[in-house]
């Protein structure tokens, strides 16, 4: 399908060619593995069954995973450090919520990639237009559930924040705030699940 290939074209080459900050909080990187495969991907597979409504449904999902992984991707050239999409504080590059301008610059451009590419085998606007406003706010739930719900944890060897339960030198991690089962893969899964019902319902609004 052509919105899923353009997805995951698109989300590898700016993921590659984008500053990579993700070592600051000892996240996974750009390197997807089959949990964050599984995360992008789950509820638009489950959605493209749905008599009907299915290229919705994908478009809005893959749009919101596009939007996500171009925003952390563009965000990595800000001049200016995130800001918690909560508290507006500053907060470390790569921390789990936070949001710059040119990352959300990036969101609107990742998800009217993915919107347009679902529009051309579609009828057009309607669609373009739902997965392009689906896509974006599905970036920001993902920012309000890693900042608010997100398990955080500390590394007391390495005296250092990680998002690993067990930190990289082997040493358990300390919880220091969010659900502690809670993964970024977690949190990508439920802004992506948010986003297919959102088109199942701009669907039914505008496209059935």
């Amino acid at each position: 399908m052509l919105a899923l290939g353009t997805f995951f074209v698109g989300s590898s080459l700016i993921s590659r060619i984008a500053p990579d900050r993700s070592a600051a909080l000892d996240a996974k990187g750009s390197t997807r593995d089959a949990w964050q495969v599984l995360a992008n991907g789950a509820a638009a597979a489950l959605g493209a069954l749905i008599p009907g409504a299915g290229l919705w449904v994908v478009t809005a999902s893959l749009a919101a995973a596009a939007a996500d992984t171009w925003a952390t991707s563009v965000g990595g050239w800000s001049r200016t450090p995130p800001r918690s999409i909560l508290t507006f504080q500053a907060v470390a590059a790569g921390t789990s919520g936070g949001v710059t301008a040119a990352g959300t610059f990036g969101a609107v451009l990742g998800a009217t990639v993915v919107a347009g590419a679902g529009a051309l085998i579609s009828d057009g606007a309607p669609l373009f237009r739902v997965a392009l406003l689906v896509g974006v706010l599905g970036m920001f739930v993902d920012s309000l559930l890693g900042a608010a719900l997100q398990g955080r944890f500390h590394c007391p060897r390495c005296d250092r924040a990680t998002e690993r339960r067990k930190h990289r030198c082997g040493e358990r991690s300390l919880t220091t705030g969010g659900l502690p089962w809670l993964t970024n893969d977690g949190v990508n899964a439920a802004a992506t699940t948010f986003a297919a019902v959102a088109g199942y319902v701009g669907w039914r609004l505008w496209g059935g």
